[in-house]
């Protein structure tokens, strides 16, 4: 049985504006019905694969819960990171609450942001590969490339097979220049590294222990000091602040001597940029990509995508151009740099534009908001509360708040008094006063909310009682 790792944190810069760090792009509804971060758990899931565990961030705990509860999947845990160290402090940290659970655990690390088209492929390249990984063998997984891609690490083949369609892993090679990358395409022996391995859980400490010991050696008390929350384990954010901040490949598999490589033939991607979604996407006989209300006249090769059904995206006469729309935000760029995507997030960063890391739908664990509104000394919400769920106790000290529930029922209390609200009913709740809302219903419940006052920050908040053990 494989224990799946999804390792599902991110700054989500790449495909800005779509993702932002408030809601990466593992968390999006990109090529299809369901998140990267769905498919990928629906990936692992079956026979042969034990419950998941998933590493994530503070931010994003409950979004992981709802969006594994669609699915109908229950997660073996979901741990904490206080804040991201790259990706080898997680897979130390998976792979000390694997091997605790089971000495002889083996399990599969696994990036939450991949698409990949025949799931039932990939699983069966993992099966490959679980007899090298049971005889202690790390396992690297390679896709066949079909093009000379500068944007990825490449894996050498070795020459002798380790197990039966698994052939011994001759090194890492970083990501290479375009002539590079020519020569890697044209030898054969070169395969894209989609950074998933397979290993037991005892292997991959070792590996640690003999490459990486001042990793392990912080990771293992801020794991063992980690405290239960809600069904979350949250790992000790002091003793995680001195955890190295290393990627897997650099701390410990460029350096490992136990490396195994299985190649996959199917189409895989890491949708590392727009380029990348464009490539994804279906597209019409002249190479455009439309999303959402989006009209192409006399382009070719071009993504034009709409998030909002609000907003018409229009291109005229465009070329090898990305064009993403949304309520908030819109970005245009060559097709030839949207690489540089990530430069102007950082410029956004740097001039305060709130448009740089958070989207205008603010996720919450009972549900979420958006601002239609913003003026002096007033503002206006739509906010959506998930069937079952309810706000917290609070109070505010600035503002007052006017609601009108315009779907499903609400519950509410004011300063001690309940009363049920149902569609076009509103309530008051003046400055000062304790007040919480709920939705009682199996069904949504919308409601518009008018703040008026002298500060409408979302910290002008004072918490009573939480049932999300907010602070």
């Amino acid at each position: 049985m494989i224990t799946p790792i999804l390792l599902c944190g991110g700054s989500g810069t790449r495909l800005w504006p779509l993702s932002r760090k408030s809601y990466p792009k593992q968390f999006a509804d990109i090529l299809g019905e369901e998140s990267l971060f769905q498919a990928s758990a629906r990936r692992f899931t079956g026979a042969g694969f034990g419950d998941p565990v998933v590493i994530t961030g503070e931010p994003f705990r409950f979004i992981v819960g709802e969006q594994l509860a669609e699915l109908g999947v229950s997660p073996a845990a979901v741990v904490i990171e206080p804040e991201g160290r790259n990706t080898a402090p997680a897979a130390a940290a998976a792979a000390l609450i694997a091997h605790r659970a089971d000495p002889e655990a083996v399990i599969l690390l696994v990036p939450s942001d991949h698409a990949v088209a025949d799931p039932e492929a990939f699983r069966a390249a993992v099966a490959r590969g679980l007899p090298a990984a049971e005889a202690g063998r790390i396992v690297t997984f390679g896709i066949a490339p079909t093009r000379p891609e500068t944007g990825y690490g490449w894996l050498e083949i070795g020459a002798e097979e380790t197990h039966p369609g698994v052939a011994a892993l001759a090194r890492f090679v970083e990501k290479p220049d375009a002539a590079t990358a020519e020569g890697l395409l044209a030898d054969g022996r070169h395969l894209w590294n989609a950074g998933v391995f397979l290993a037991r859980a005892d292997a991959l400490i070792e590996g640690f222990r003999a490459h990486a010991p001042e990793i392990l050696a912080a990771v293992e008390p801020a794991l063992d000091a980690a405290e239960r929350d809600l069904g979350f384990t949250r790992i000790d954010a002091a003793l995680w602040a001195g955890v190295p901040e290393q990627s897997i490949d650099y701390a410990v598999m460029e350096k490992a001597a136990n490396m195994s490589v299985v190649r996959f033939d199917g189409h895989w991607s890491d949708l590392g940029s727009w380029e990348s979604v464009w490539q994804e996407s279906g597209r019409d006989g002249s190479g455009n990509a439309l999303s959402g209300p989006a009209t192409a006249l006399d382009c070719e090769n071009t993504l034009l995508r709409s998030e909002s059904a609000d907003i018409e995206v229009v291109g005229i006469g465009l070329r090898d151009v990305v064009a993403v729309a949304m309520r908030d935000a819109v970005m245009v760029a060559d097709m030839s740099r949207v690489q540089d995507v990530k430069e102007a997030v950082g410029r956004l960063k740097a001039r305060g534009a709130a448009q740089a890391v958070q989207l205008p739908v603010d996720y919450r664990p009972w549900g979420w908001f958006e601002t239609l509104v913003r003026g002096d000394r007033f503002q206006v919400k739509r906010i959506h509360v998930n069937p079952g769920a309810t706000l917290s106790l609070q109070s505010h000290v600035h503002r007052s708040e006017h609601w009108i529930v315009v779907q499903g029922t609400a519950r509410v209390t004011v300063n001690g008094e309940e009363r049920l609200l149902g569609e076009n009913q509103s309530v008051y709740v003046p400055l000062g006063a304790v007040h919480r809302m709920e939705n009682p219903g199996k069904v949504p419940m919308v409601l518009i909310e008018v703040q008026t006052g002298s500060y409408l920050g979302e910290d002008d908040i004072v918490r009573y009682e939480d049932a999300y053990a907010r602070k």
